[in-house]
């Protein structure tokens, strides 16, 4: 397991189906290490605080194995790091490999698994689709937050330590099927 990417953005304003929308959504990837904080990684914020971001929702991770499938969903698309809004892309851990509570370690930071992320219209006006949470949704490749458990430093090619110390029933990917089940 490999931290591929960490990517980072702030909030700007754009205009989407006639109204002006705030979002974090856009993300670009960091040439060099990063600073992991309790609440984001340096250089990053979230528009929305009500959805996204605090504790629970500090950093958010998605796998690089899902780009395939969504260059396949979406061929005209650009899909470098960070096209999801993710703060981590990383190549080996899934949503199936983790549950809530379990714990992660990258480079000196360590991290809590949470959540799986659920979709919002933002992820529409990141790629310009009013279809885009069906289809994230459908997809069932949703990521997952990490709340912040040790501050450090980050850097794309640290290697990723998990550490299965949840006894929750599930996995992340169980519980995106739950919520998108209506559970």
């Amino acid at each position: 397991m490999k931290l591929l990417s960490v990517n980072v953005g702030l909030p700007r304003s754009v205009d989407w189906q006639g109204d002006t929308v705030t979002t974090g959504i856009f993300k670009q990837p960091l040439s060099g290490p990063a600073c992991v904080r309790t609440l984001n990684i340096d250089g990053d914020r979230q528009a929305d605080l009500t959805v996204h971001g605090g504790e629970l929702k500090a950093v958010y991770a998605y796998p690089h194995e899902h780009y395939d499938f969504w260059r396949g969903e979406l061929p005209d698309e650009t899909f470098d790091f960070g096209a999801f809004g993710e703060n981590l892309t990383t190549i080996g851990l899934l949503e199936a490999d983790v549950s809530p509570g379990d714990t992660v370690e990258i480079g000196t930071a360590a991290f809590r698994v949470t959540v799986p992320r659920l979709p919002c219209y933002k992820l529409g006006v990141r790629f310009g689709r009013l279809d885009m949470v069906k289809r994230f949704w459908r997809s069932r490749r949703c990521g997952f937050y990490l709340s912040v458990t040790h501050e450090g430093t980050i850097t794309a090619g640290d290697p990723i330590r998990l550490t299965k110390t949840s006894a929750a029933p599930g996995s992340i990917a169980d519980a995106f099927v739950r919520r998108s089940n209506g559970g």
